[in-house]
């Protein structure tokens, strides 16, 4: 693209914004609203006046002239690119709350600075030299993050640590590294692929090009992964980034780009030897400085040990509201370092061989212990004021007592113990489904000490409009020898002359009605304790038939 022609573009109200330095995205979407994002603030919405979805859609066609191209329903997508700028429209026929714009500022210049870098609490001293040390010993080193994190930033500050007399050569499919502009005096190629020439094609000049550092802007696709994996082995050195959730997860990242067939262990074989160091970084907005922070959280090694095996080892870490930790590099990246006549041993040597946790679970285990202690000590101050303001027993049961309604003589009182909270209510019943079509029915509230079994009578069976309640209980100690129903109980009852007696076993679970009897001694005094288990009474009438 034409740099003069498109300086000549009238940005109108947009020209603030891409004059703040704090300012690196700008976004325009949703029929008018403003979206930008800041170094400092990360991102936040801003109201500026004259920027319409009218003057976007200008622009938008003023940047297709100048590319030569078309912005319509048939061509609905514009990139424009210059030395510092990126722009992409979307047409509203796509963006179907209205036209879509993205303004991306790269600027050509290094905007992190050491001193700066450490009073934000970027990361620390020892992790700083040992990374610049790795630089300078030409280590592999891909750098990881979410979008916005500052990636591509950190590349530029780690390539600005090269030695001035190697030479680079930058692969780009969007222009943003500028280290030939940053570094003019420098030996600089900066290549960009298109349509016309892939990722391969531009790496099979760059092999020709003699270069010692190779820098990938991102490793987004199956090729810049054939282009990383080709540039390692042919001995080539790289920094690159990629799109990785953590540090450790980079070798794996880069395989899931692949989607082929390709053996995994011998993939990542080949990644763990060749790059030696994955950088993440973090970018949130910190309550506590009040500003978007961004942050170097995690730094691990990777290695292939003496049985041919992929290792990977956490050098440098900072949890989530912790102190971060270090430890020393693994005796393979020091021999690496050694081998390059580089000598770390002075950043080193006060720093300790182990972390407090060895391997992704044991710093999860790590994290929640620690984030557990009050969460435990307040659950068990909670559970010891329960367990004193509840009322039952020591072993967790209570005793009720119950008064049984007047059914002889004298009155009992019962001990029980209460049934479980999910118990099933004790529904009495009876069978009668072999019972002639008039059954008898019990009279008993002329009866003293016996139950009585009447004649025939032609009285239905009644109905049963509700269900006593049944006290559950645990053990009998002994039963009666006569059952008689309480006066309040739901079933009817009528007057009868002969009351032959019917006797009721004390073990049997189930209360029946045997054959009649012509005599039967009346009945002792009812049980003044009961603790057996709930017994369901069971009138059975098949054998009354007699009676009739």
């Amino acid at each position: 693209m034409n740099e003069n022609i498109f300086d000549k573009l009238d940005f109108g109200p947009l020209r603030p914004l891409l004059d703040n330095d704090d300012i690196t995205d700008i976004s325009f979407d949703n029929n008018g609203q403003i979206w930008v994002r800041s170094l400092t603030q990360g991102s936040l919405r801003v109201e500026v006046q004259g920027l319409t979805p009218e003057f976007v859609e200008k622009l938008a066609f003023q940047c297709s002239n100048v590319m030569g191209t078309t912005f319509n329903n048939a061509k609905p997508f514009l990139d424009a690119e210059s030395s510092e700028l990126r722009l992409n429209f979307v047409h509203p026929s796509i963006a179907t709350n209205g036209i879509a714009m993205v303004i991306r500022k790269t600027p050509a210049k290094i905007r992190l600075e050491k001193d700066k870098l450490l009073k934000d609490d970027y990361f620390t001293q020892d992790i700083h030299d040992i990374l610049i040390k790795c630089v300078e010993g030409h280590c592999n080193i891909i750098v990881c993050g979410e979008t916005g994190s500052g990636k591509t930033e950190f590349v530029k500050y780690l390539a600005s640590h090269t030695r001035t007399s190697e030479k680079i050569i930058t692969i780009e499919d969007t222009l943003e590294l500028h280290l030939d502009r940053i570094f003019p005096q420098r030996d600089i190629v900066a290549m960009k692929t298109n349509n016309v020439a892939s990722y391969t094609d531009v790496l099979v000049t760059c092999m020709r090009q003699n270069p010692k550092w190779i820098l990938l802007s991102e490793v987004r696709s199956a090729e810049a992964v054939s282009a990383v994996r080709n540039s390692i082995s042919s001995g080539h050195n790289i920094l690159s980034t990629i799109h990785a959730d953590k540090a450790s997860a980079i070798p794996y990242r880069m395989y899931s780009l692949m989607e082929t067939d390709l053996d995994v262990n011998q993939f990542l074989n080949t990644i763990y030897r060749y790059i030696q160091l994955g950088v993440h970084i973090k970018a949130y907005y910190s309550k506590e400085k009040g500003k978007f922070h961004r942050e170097v959280d995690e730094v691990v090694e990777f290695y292939v040990d003496e049985n041919n095996k992929p290792q990977s080892r956490i050098i440098y870490q900072k949890l989530f509201g912790q102190e971060p930790v270090l430890r020393k590099p693994s005796p393979h990246l020091i021999e690496y370092l050694e081998n390059q006549n580089i000598d770390i041993s002075s950043i080193t040597e006060h720093l300790s061989d182990d972390l407090p946790f060895k391997d992704d679970l044991e710093r999860e285990e790590y994290m929640e212990q620690h984030s557990s202690d009050n969460s435990e000590e307040s659950s068990d101050d909670s559970d010891d004021s329960d367990s004193s303001n509840d009322g039952s027993a020591g072993d967790g049961s209570s005793v009720a007592v119950v008064n049984t309604q007047e059914s002889s003589s004298q009155d009992t009182e019962v001990a029980v113990a209460p049934a479980p909270v999910n118990s099933v209510p004790i529904v009495p019943t009876v069978n009668i489904a072999d019972s002639p079509s008039e059954a008898p029915v019990v009279d008993a509230t002329n009866v003293e000490g016996s139950a009585a079994v009447p004649e025939a009578v032609s009285t239905p069976v009644p109905e049963v409009s509700s269900v006593p309640d049944v006290a559950p209980v645990s053990e009998v100690s002994s039963a009666p020898d006569v059952v008689v129903p309480s006066a309040d109980s739901s079933i009817e009852t009528t007057n009868v002359t002969n009351q032959p007696s019917v006797n009721v076993p004390s073990a049997s679970p189930v209360l029946t009605v045997p054959a009649v009897s012509q005599e039967v001694p009346a009945s002792t005094n009812p049980p003044t304790d009961i603790n057996a288990t709930p017994i369901t009474p069971t009138v059975d009438f098949s054998s009354l038939s007699s009676l009739e």
